[in-house]
């Protein structure tokens, strides 16, 4: 096994532990309490753990090979990078209550999942009502939990400084994707008040802080903090995270609209129903005539699209060349990324590894 594939195990063996701590105490309340624990066993149970996995590799580009610092550096950072975990499958479970959507990794969302517990029981109100208000506070939870992790991993670092460093990468991470969460939430119903030259920057601006910054750069950064890096090495770890996770985001806004639903575990063309005005979206919109611009705006993010008029859209899409424009913006944020790598001072085979990790991002099925 390499040393990515040990990473993803020793936090899958981390988050294991902690939820089986935190089912105790849970019990201890009430039974009643058992789904939150189900569920978040079943939300945490696999993925690709890109988070994790950026995290440990900033470390790693900052700290070098020879220079691991022993078991207890070892544990806390493994401890961090499943703290972001846990921190992503909260942010998962609010931003299905948000986009309304039904499935998640090719089961129900959180939110669908007590709605049925509702319906099953055959308890008194609204089951939709019973279920979104289940899962924003099991949202909650995941998000006190991800706080417990990483602060508790933290102080286990010798290096007092260390931590509070990453403590404060983290923190702004916070602060940023709830900040990009807003911004997507307001393109979606403020899109026609903004001017036509402005809708591909504000695209923009929210792949960057919703996305890019949270998915990619800040675990960067994190993990660099643990390691004690300098300011040299996180702004090379910035510079290589950044237009990476926009062309990671921007090949997540391509398999929103044509990605297969066997392999995504969401229905395709989702992001049309949800109406994203993503930067797809937006160059669709530039390279089409005002009828097919009207025709696009009357149907983007209608609930009830049929899969013709999904099929519709996607030709759309395709035909304005929009597809092409955006393979393209992914190669050249690829290679501003990779151009950041070749005089950065990291360690070689970190460096290296997250050349690899960044084709692995940016060209997923999933």
């Amino acid at each position: 096994m390499d040393e990515s594939g040990r990473l993803i195990e020793l936090v899958q063996t981390r988050l294991g532990a902690f939820l089986t701590e935190r089912d105790a105490t849970l019990r201890r309340i009430s039974p009643d309490l058992a789904p939150f624990l189900e569920f978040s066993a079943d939300f945490l149970r696999g993925g690709k753990r890109f988070r994790a996995q950026f995290c440990y590799w900033g470390w790693r580009a900052a700290r070098g090979a020879s220079d691991t610092g022993g078991q207890a550096d070892l544990d806390a950072v493994v401890g961090v990078a499943s703290g972001l975990e846990l921190f992503h499958a909260a942010a998962l479970v609010h931003d299905d209550i948000i986009d309304h959507s039904d499935t998640r990794r090719g089961g129900p969302a959180a939110h669908r999942r007590f709605e049925h517990l509702h319906r099953s029981g055959r308890w008194r109100g609204d089951p939709g009502s019973f279920g979104e208000a289940s899962a924003v506070l099991f949202g909650d939870l995941l998000l006190g939990w991800s706080d417990e992790l990483i602060l508790d991993s933290l102080l286990s670092l010798p290096a007092l400084g260390a931590a509070r460093a990453a403590k404060r990468e983290f923190d702004h991470m916070r602060t940023e994707v709830t900040a990009g969460q807003y911004l997507d939430v307001l393109e979606e119903l403020a899109w026609p008040t903004v001017p036509e030259t402005d809708a591909l920057e504000r695209a923009h601006r929210v792949i960057t802080y919703k996305s890019a910054k949270y998915s990619i750069e800040a675990p960067l950064a994190i993990g660099a903090s643990m390691a004690g890096a300098s300011a040299a090495q996180v702004q090379a770890l910035r510079d290589f995270g950044l237009p990476l996770g926009i062309a990671y985001q921007l090949r997540d806004d391509l398999l929103g609209v044509f990605g297969d639903a066997a392999v995504t575990g969401k229905p395709s063309g989702d992001d049309l129903r949800e109406g994203k005005r993503t930067v797809l979206v937006a160059l669709t919109r530039t390279n089409v005539d005002a009828h097919e611009r009207d025709r696009i705006d009357a149907m983007l993010g209608d609930p009830g699209l049929t899969d013709d008029q999904i099929r519709c859209l996607q030709d759309t899409v395709r035909g304005s060349g929009a597809v092409d424009a955006t393979e393209q913006l992914i190669e050249e944020n690829v290679a501003a990324a990779l151009s950041a790598l070749t005089t950065a001072p990291l360690e070689a085979a970190a460096a290296q590894r997250l050349a690899e990790l960044a084709d692995t991002v940016t060209r997923r099925s999933a």
